[in-house]
């Protein structure tokens, strides 16, 4: 009996044996590849392109992306105190200034650009004209980001201090938004005749049926450049690394165009 025991032991620990031995190194890092799993804190306006990048890397590499969206501080914050995730993505640069220090964002490249632009009704039925000035028409409901929440309020409030409007817009303005979908939200439902937000937004399928563009001067409204940073907690940095090279690739960029961003040859022509 204990004979046929010691028998059965060794034949499952040759099984055992072969079966890891037929594990070629390629099967073992495609097996350790589909255990992969990145997490994305993105700012809401750049959502709709990283999503669709982020499907495709998934069925190219065997790994899982996990999307987080929100407002760009809102996100930060949500990063910095769970020490989690790979990669932030905000809807302008001054984000990675304001919390370089922290020591918690590595490396970076530039994923497109976006710029600030009047969003009214479709039609524009108010004749809204392309100055920041008229968000202090009394015949007007505006409304805008909070700068304490995300980059398009942010972004707005630097804008306005540097035409020295903020302190009389934030006075007249009826809501103040978390983010640019709250934005949008507000001109799609009829609450808004005019707000200042994120361009590319306006052009998202389900916003462009309810909402025009009245653009401002792009020395006005100055193109913001998005940075892709990597977490320095990253567990997966290598594969973090091989994503932002994917979304900065020929590819990757047409999917950022497709979407109402600009890129840097668009950019500069602005």
């Amino acid at each position: 009996m204990s004979q046929n025991i010691s028998t059965r032991r060794q034949l499952l620990g040759t099984l055992v044996a072969a079966t890891t031995w037929m594990l070629t190194p390629a099967a073992q890092a495609q097996t350790q590849a589909q255990t992969q799993e990145l997490l994305i804190y993105c700012g809401i306006t750049m959502v709709r392109p990283i999503t669709e990048l982020a499907r495709q890397f998934e069925a190219r590499e065997g790994v899982r992306i996990l999307i987080t969206q929100g407002g760009s501080e809102d996100l930060y914050q949500s990063a910095k105190k769970s020490r989690r995730g790979d990669l932030y993505l905000p809807g302008e640069p001054s984000y990675r200034d304001k919390h370089i220090a922290d020591g918690l964002l590595g490396d970076f490249k530039v994923v497109g650009y976006n710029q600030m632009a009047l969003f009214v009704q479709k039609g524009n039925p108010k004749r809204v004209q392309p100055a920041l000035r008229q968000l202090l028409r009394k015949d007007l409901v505006v409304t805008i980001g909070s700068a304490n929440s995300g980059s398009v309020g942010q972004e707005g409030k630097q804008m306005l201090d540097r035409e020295k409007l903020y302190p009389e817009v934030i006075a007249k303005a009826a809501f103040l938004m978390p983010d640019s979908r709250a934005l949008n939200l507000s001109l799609k439902r009829g609450e808004a005749d005019v707000a200042l937000n994120w361009r590319a937004t306006a052009f998202f399928p389900d916003n462009e049926p309810y909402i025009d563009v009245v653009d401002l001067d792009p020395k006005v409204a100055q193109p913001q450049a998005l940075l892709l940073n990597q977490l320095t907690f990253s567990q997966y940095p290598a594969l973090a690394r091989k994503f932002t090279d994917f979304v900065v690739s020929p590819a990757g960029q047409a999917v950022f165009r497709k979407h109402g961003f600009l890129d840097a040859q668009q950019k500069s022509r602005g």
